[in-house]
């Protein structure tokens, strides 16, 4: 008998209509070396959540805890980091990042 459990996911729209799925973790969870996009957010409410800062990366396993937002990202409340694995290359990853922001306002990035 299995006694995981599934890591929860959530969908963000992109200003384009497109959904991307993604995995959340606590903040200060390891991740493999792939490469992804990630939000560091906040619940707001049961099933509701608040992008922080919206990024991406070549490999998310480099350590978070020095993003050069950190700062702004523990100041604004971040519990979170949410996670999708895009194997699609650098402009599939910013084009993914410019679709996200596009379609809201987070904290961190301006």
């Amino acid at each position: 008998m299995s006694t995981s459990t599934a890591t929860p996911t959530i969908e963000w729209a992109g200003a384009s209509g497109q959904n991307y799925k993604y995995s959340i973790y606590p903040m200060g969870t390891s991740f493999k070396a792939l490469p992804g996009n990630y939000i560091f957010g906040k619940a707001t409410s049961a099933n509701k959540w608040r992008a922080i800062y919206v990024g991406e990366t070549s490999d998310l396993s480099e350590r978070f805890d020095s993003h050069h937002k950190m700062p702004c990202i523990k100041r604004n409340g971040a519990t979170h980091i949410m996670v999708h694995v895009n194997n699609g290359g650098e402009q599939a990853r910013r084009s993914e990042e410019a679709d996200l922001l596009a379609n809201r306002s987070p904290a961190c990035n301006g």
